[in-house]
């Protein structure tokens, strides 16, 4: 009998900042492995200040034998920085990259030779060629500083022309967001996956905070929910995990290419979904 094809799962971490976190990620990380997961990427600060603990935990994960991304930001970089990081990390063995823009440090201008992502992902493509897979961001909601719904889909457009071989998105809680992305995106020819960004949820305060500095939206119904649960953190948990699975249910439904889990160095939540999901 023909075997059908593992659903594709991908996973995000951070680099950890104390010695501690090393360790605690490590556990972390051998407990999602059960999900086998296609690759896991590391996010990068702002200003790319993460980036010896990105790189560091990018080659623990490529030891483990588990494909790794490192994320690559642009702000504040210039072409001779961005061509010293791509030579290591391709003598690393990296062979995936999540190209973003990037946060601005604090107080910052936007200095640097990169303006927008879409600059980066054609500086790589014209310095490397296809020595990596380019996965870029993708907002369904509109990123938080887009000038119009528009905008925002010509500048995803952009990334793909530049050359990215697919997309991440940012975490949503309404399927019909993504779907209409999808749609979107189609209409203008763009034929990239766009894989869905899945945030768990298990803790209202942490949740409501990252939305707000994010641009995701919580749907009224789940934040009222999550209000009424108070300090309640079993129900929180407990809801969580069948808002996140019905959310991932819908997405595969409806034809998404794979699932990526920002796990907030977490394994808990992630593995519950992805064993309701029969994953």
């Amino acid at each position: 009998m023909h075997q059908a094809a593992p659903f594709p799962l991908s996973i995000e971490f951070f680099p950890p900042k104390t010695p501690e976190g090393v360790e605690k990620l490590r556990a972390v990380r051998q407990r999602l492995y059960a999900i086998k997961p296609e690759f896991c990427s590391v996010t990068y600060g702002a200003g790319g200040s993460t980036q010896a603990g990105t790189f560091a935990t990018v080659r623990e994960i490529l030891a483990e034998g588990v494909g790794a991304a490192s994320h690559f930001s642009c702000v504040g970089a210039t072409k001779a920085t961005v061509r010293e990081q791509l030579a290591t990390l391709k003598a690393m063995g990296v062979k995936r990259l999540v190209t973003l823009r990037g946060d601005l440090p604090s107080g910052y201008g936007a200095g640097g030779e990169f303006h927008y992502a879409s600059d980066l992902v054609e500086f790589i493509r014209a310095e490397t060629g296809h020595d990596f897979h380019i996965e870029v961001a993708a907002y369904p909601e509109i990123h938080p500083q887009a000038k119009s719904a528009e905008a925002d889909l010509h500048a995803f457009a952009a990334k793909v022309k530049a050359g990215a071989n697919g997309a991440i998105t940012q975490y949503f809680y309404n399927s019909d967001a993504y779907f209409r992305f999808l749609e979107d995106a189609d209409a203008l020819g763009l034929g990239v996956p766009v894989v869905p960004g899945i945030m768990p949820i298990t803790s209202s305060t942490q949740l409501l905070r990252f939305s707000d500095a994010c641009g995701a939206e919580i749907p009224r119904w789940i934040r009222l929910r999550l209000q009424s649960f108070g300090d309640d953190a079993a129900s929180i948990k407990a809801f969580g995990l069948d808002v996140v699975t019905d959310l991932c249910e819908q997405l595969r439904a409806g034809g998404a290419p794979g699932l990526h889990f920002y796990s907030m160095n977490q394994s808990a939540a992630t593995l519950e979904i992805c064993s309701r999901l029969g994953l």
